[in-house]
């Protein structure tokens, strides 16, 4: 019989060095952290995609008047909760009794609010419109949570009130949206058919951003599908798109007018000789050698 001794040094002791885990099992191990911290992230994603597509905490105070100016009139939608969304109707400055003027419904950028708006504003008086600004829910003077249903509902809800008044004319209605805006421009002309759609540097969807981090497209409760809605669209559409934004490329607004042009009776016109102004004053009032019952073009000469 082997006496104490031998026994003891026969023991396994701390100092005897452990086997090594396999490959495999250590191929399983490192693959189980990277699909904990996947889960962590989508879990980040989906708890923080509102601020991520909605950054209204980015967006800059409103001014101190409620209104653009004197003869803006302030349409109110009330939400529930004592909370209420605002638009703006600013009437064109050659408004004259009995004769309705063109109204353009104007969505801005995701961080911006109506107050800033003073460019197309101006821009489309100018020509002769009437302009609808419907202020986000959660942006500058608006309360309640935004999101791609409840903001496309106010839109319909403030276009519908602003074609109840006499000098708007019914037959001459523009959708215009930028950036973020113009997700909500086409699903309220999916809804309410326009005279004209003009989008500028916008996307496709939200879904091709989705992928870019890494995320499944259904994860999204936002998806503002452009690119959806633009062939079913019997309506002249224009997209403009900067070749130097670094937030919205423009292969977004090239693959919009692709999209565009799967419709049936698509016409494509060249539209970089001539300038955005112009181009958008043909749109709205059809005044063209070219037919515009159709009309889908990427204009990238315009550099922002």
């Amino acid at each position: 019989m082997p006496d104490d001794a031998t026994l003891a040094t026969s023991q396994p002791t701390d100092s005897d060095p452990k086997p090594k885990p396999s490959l495999k099992r250590r191929a399983g191990n490192i693959a189980k952290r990277i699909a904990i911290m996947y889960a962590v992230y989508l879990g980040l994603l989906i708890i923080g995609q509102r601020w991520v597509i909605f950054p209204d905490y980015a967006s800059p105070e409103p001014g101190a008047n409620e209104k653009y100016d004197n003869s803006t009139t302030v349409l109110t939608r009330d939400i529930g909760g004592g909370e209420k969304v605002i638009a703006w109707f600013i009437p064109c400055q050659t408004a004259r009794t009995g004769t309705p003027s063109p109204l353009v419904i104007y969505f801005h950028g995701n961080a911006e609010i109506i107050d800033s708006q003073e460019y197309p504003i101006e821009t489309y008086r100018a020509m002769g419109c009437s302009v609808l600004l419907p202020e986000f829910r959660g942006y500058g003077r608006s309360g309640g949570q935004p999101s791609e249903s409840a903001l496309v509902d106010d839109a319909v809800y403030f276009l519908d009130e602003a074609m109840k008044r006499p000098d708007v004319d019914k037959n001459r209605i523009v959708i215009h949206g930028r950036s973020m805006g113009g997700g909500v421009a086409a699903q309220l002309a999916a809804r309410r058919k326009p005279k004209a759609l003009i989008l500028g540097s916008s996307f496709t969807s939200l879904r091709t951003y989705a992928k870019r981090y890494l995320a499944p497209p259904f994860l999204l409760r936002s998806t503002f599908d452009t690119d959806r809605v633009l062939p079913t669209l019997d309506v002249p559409v224009l997209i403009h798109h900067g070749t130097h934004d670094n937030i919205v490329p423009v292969d977004q607004g090239r693959s919009s007018a692709n999209w565009q042009k799967t419709a049936p009776t698509s016409n494509m016109i060249a539209a970089t000789t001539i300038s955005l102004a112009t181009k958008i004053s043909i749109v709205i009032r059809r005044k063209s050698r070219t037919s515009l019952k159709r009309t889908a073009c990427c204009l990238e000469d315009y550099q922002s």
